[in-house]
């Protein structure tokens, strides 16, 4: 069953529909002062229709925008929450902010990890044919790729 519009949501069913995590909306509560969803009995948040459109704002600013935190609340002294409740990401022919939805991002954490533990239990043989120049290629065409995606949703 649908909720109406207008109805309260819990944190699971805001962190679904922004799609991340629960952790982070608590951590964005403490971080945006603006951020004031009604809490019941044992700590339960509901957040109004007003608390998820600032969510999506400042999710907006942060994920597709690139802002930092501090960057966001900068432009919620300066602009203020209804600004921030208007923005949308940019969208071009069936994409949001440049970036095709059925492109898959890379998990930079789990590369970074699988790259630690190459380098304490591999020679440098192996670690030498990980980065090879045709795979510095690879990785410098991919950098550009998201370099001219960022330069397009910013005009």
């Amino acid at each position: 069953m649908d909720k109406a519009p207008e109805a309260f949501r819990t944190i699971s069913e805001v962190a679904d529909e922004l799609n991340v995590p629960k952790h982070v909306l608590r951590f964005w509560e403490a971080k945006f002062a603006q951020l004031k969803p009604m809490k019941r009995g044992g700590g339960r948040r509901y957040y109004r229709h007003e608390d998820v459109a600032l969510l999506r704002g400042i999710r907006f600013f942060l994920y597709d925008d690139g802002y930092t935190i501090r960057g966001v609340q900068k432009i919620l002294r300066e602009q203020g929450p209804r600004f921030v409740m208007e923005q949308r990401p940019h969208t071009v022919a069936g994409e949001e902010a440049g970036v095709p939805r059925d492109r898959e991002l890379p998990d930079v954490a789990a590369e970074a990890a699988q790259s630690r533990s190459l380098n304490s239990t591999r020679g440098l043989e192996e670690r030498a044919t990980l980065l090879d120049a045709e795979g510095l290629r690879a990785v410098l065409k991919e950098i550009e790729a998201c370099q001219q995606i960022l330069a397009a949703s910013k005009t």
